[in-house]
């Protein structure tokens, strides 16, 4: 491994991809059925990619190609396989991703190196608040990372601050791992139990599944309201259980850096076009150094900007900046295009809302039809007002809002199925 390579100069870093490309094409071409057909299929003369720059040559793969082959995608005997990991199922079928013992163990400096541009240290503390089982990678690949790195490790799970709350207060963790929503309910737990979270032992939140940036790398509404009333530092990270790779924000706060040595990242248009730097557009991968089921310009379906001016931290891998939306949950409402992000931050800035979900539906001419369900302190016809003014003067759109019953929306919300909280419910016809 080669954790340098990220203060390299951009031609150093180009070269050093340019002969993982030829290797890993190398590699699919020996080892995947998968690409191996597709390679013959399309008349694909792998020997002519020389590097990064011929990417556009080469077919991208989609989720559904996944889904429908998921096991010609594996270049191993499934008798090196060690762990079983599964996507979320967010946008369809889960596919099922085998890791060898050697993938585990890129998996683990993966996150080590992502830890350590936060902060952390051999000795430190961290207290781990997501799931590490349901077959759920991230979680795993945290555990590992910690470990590698020698840290003290706290596996609390997600959920129930109270639990939270003991964990931090015996065992003072410096770090948590943390959906940065949660971190509000831990919040109102210590105010209404006099806990004085401000000089707890925790002093940064490693954020992970929601934007804590505008697409101007600015804190948004949630990263504002936790900041309010808890000083600490919060580091956006981002990732995929595909990719096996994070994108982690440095002590510039100003996008998630790449790793070169494990990841090459186009952004693409509709027409699979690179757009420019600074632009939305889909973010594409391919894996490196993964053994098991490596993948050749993937398409994510995740919107996204490349930013690739120097970083002050003397990086010169260049960042993404946060999710904007999923490329299938785009939404065509009254002419204006929108993302589920840009509403999840309308609805953060109001401390009134308990809990939210949006719905997504098609109307009988097919058009996008957009519902908010919304639990809040009090219910009053001046809050839903408030937030359709909200909707209108910071998206030019006023969906339907209304208040639902707080354990209804909490059923529909934290669904046990399910392994992430879900705030958007896609009722359309795929």
């Amino acid at each position: 491994m080669n954790p340098n390579i990220e203060q390299a100069s951009i031609e150093e870093i180009t070269s050093f991809q340019d002969e993982k490309l030829r290797t890993v094409l190398n590699y699919l071409n020996t080892h995947s059925s998968y690409y191996r057909r597709l390679f013959k299929t399309e008349a694909i003369n792998i020997q002519s990619i020389r590097g990064i720059r011929d990417l556009p040559l080469l077919p991208t793969t989609s989720k559904e190609q996944l889904q429908q082959f998921n096991w010609d995608f594996l270049c191993v005997p499934q008798d090196q396989i060690i762990d079983y990991s599964t996507t979320s199922g967010t946008l369809g079928t889960p596919v099922v991703f085998g890791l060898t013992d050697a993938d585990l163990e890129r998996l683990a400096y993966n996150e080590m190196i992502s830890f350590q541009r936060v902060g952390i240290q051999k000795g430190d503390r961290v207290q781990i608040m997501t799931t590490l089982d349901r077959r759920f990678m991230a979680g795993l690949a945290y555990f590992l990372g910690l470990r590698k790195i020698g840290a003290g490790i706290l596996r609390i799970g997600a959920g129930i601050p109270q639990m939270q709350w003991d964990s931090i207060q015996q065992f003072k963790p410096k770090f948590l791992v943390v959906v940065p929503s949660f971190l509000l309910k831990m919040i109102a737990y210590a105010e209404e139990h006099n806990i004085d979270y401000n000089n707890s032992s925790v002093k940064v939140a490693i954020c992970i599944g929601e934007n804590l940036r505008t697409a101007e790398l600015k804190d948004n509404e949630l990263a504002k309201r936790i900041q309010e009333k808890w000083n600490i530092a919060l580091y956006s990270t981002y990732a995929s259980t595909e990719m096996s790779s994070a994108f982690t924000e440095c002590e510039a706060f100003n996008g998630g850096h790449q790793h070169p040595e494990l990841i090459i990242t186009e952004i693409l248009d509709n027409d699979g076009n690179a757009v420019p730097d600074g632009q939305l557009g889909e973010l594409v991968v391919t894996t490196l150094g993964i053994q098991a089921m490596p993948l050749l310009r993937y398409k994510t379906g995740d919107m996204v900007r490349r930013h690739a001016a120097p970083c002050t931290c003397g990086r010169n891998s260049y960042r993404i900046g946060p999710v904007e939306g999923r490329k299938q949950q785009m939404i065509k409402y009254k002419g204006t295009t929108l993302f589920p992000p840009a509403m999840f931050d309308v609805l953060a800035s109001y401390e009134e809302i308990e809990h939210y979900q949006i719905e997504i539906s098609s109307t009988a001419i097919g058009t996008d039809d957009i519902r908010v369900l919304i639990s809040a302190k009090q219910e009053n016809a001046a809050l839903l007002k408030e937030i359709k003014d909200s909707f209108q003067a910071k998206l030019r759109v006023i969906p339907t809002v209304e208040f639902e019953r707080e354990e209804i929306l909490i059923s529909k919300i934290y669904n046990p199925l399910n392994r992430k909280p879900t705030y958007l419910l896609d009722k359309r016809e795929q």
